[in-house]
């Protein structure tokens, strides 16, 4: 029986700093014994993850953490794979338009802060850095790396905010529209950190088709854990619990967890895999 996992794992196929074989190994060095890796809108790096696990005493359970909208609000949801459903063509024909469209959205925010800020970067060596899959922390960190003297805190309420004028929004799928392509691929659709959720209504929320909640999360007090697991139980949801590490550091501007500071127990991981249908 698997005794300790983080299910909301970032790799460099997104936004994390480390490849998903190192994933595996610094995971294993903090005694995880079952992972998922879920990156943002992007499912390149599960093959790599698999392949790397079975040389080594881990589980991995392919991931995914879709950006979704509702009522205005970002929400993100977990989706967690039974098997190669990952490999789904609706759902990779969805997420190669995400990444084509990720990756103008960097180049006009690249424009952007050229035209409004005099910062220049080069665009094209920062999506080969990002594998692709680009994002606004990518853009913050070639700032910093191109020598300009801003904190990544400045950068984020400054620069590349939503209320910058070098801000492009990202597209966004609704959120019936994002659960319904992860059921499509028989997923597991979880509902993340709901305590960063604050324009909507958390029970609202749970009445779409999650099959659970990101009860447990690092930046949950004692008191926000408790309310999540009991909304858990009232509508008869999972739990599921996660470090979001990206191997970011406090000096870079994020947390600094450790995969498995925040992880899900025994008793946990033995209902979602059931929910899962794995052993």
């Amino acid at each position: 029986m698997y005794k300790k996992g983080d299910f909301h794992i970032h790799s460099n196929a997104s936004d994390g700093k480390f490849s998903p074989k190192d994933i595996v190994h610094l995971s294993l060095k903090q005694n995880m014994d079952i992972i998922s890796i879920t990156d943002h809108d992007t499912i390149n790096g599960i093959n790599e993850a698999l392949e790397e696990s079975k040389k080594v005493n881990i589980k991995v359970i392919p991931g995914i953490e879709l950006s979704t909208l509702y009522k205005g609000e970002n929400i993100h949801i977990l989706g967690y794979f039974k098997n190669s459903n990952y490999k789904n063509s609706n759902l990779q024909n969805f997420l190669k338009n995400m990444e084509c469209y990720r990756i103008y959205r960097a180049k006009k925010i690249i424009e952007n802060l050229y035209e409004f800020f005099h910062i220049k970067l080069d665009a094209d060596e920062i999506i080969k850095k990002s594998n692709g899959i680009i994002a606004r922390p990518h853009i913050a960190k070639a700032i910093i790396d191109a020598g300009y003297d801003y904190t990544w805190e400045y950068i984020f309420n400054n620069l590349i905010s939503d209320k910058s004028p070098a801000y492009v929004p990202n597209k966004k799928l609704s959120l019936e529209e994002g659960i319904k392509l992860l059921k499509y691929s028989n997923a597991l659709v979880v509902l993340a950190h709901p305590v960063l959720i604050h324009n909507c209504s958390i029970e609202e929320l749970l009445n779409f088709e999650f099959d659970g909640i990101e009860a447990i999360y690092y930046s949950n007090t004692p008191k926000e854990t408790f309310r999540f697991k009991n909304l858990a139980k009232k509508y008869n949801k999972i739990i599921t619990a996660g470090s979001d590490f990206h191997g970011i550091t406090k000096s870079d501007g994020l947390h600094a967890l450790n995969i498995g500071d925040v992880y899900l127990t025994k008793e946990y991981i033995k209902i979602f895999l059931e929910k899962l249908n794995q052993t």
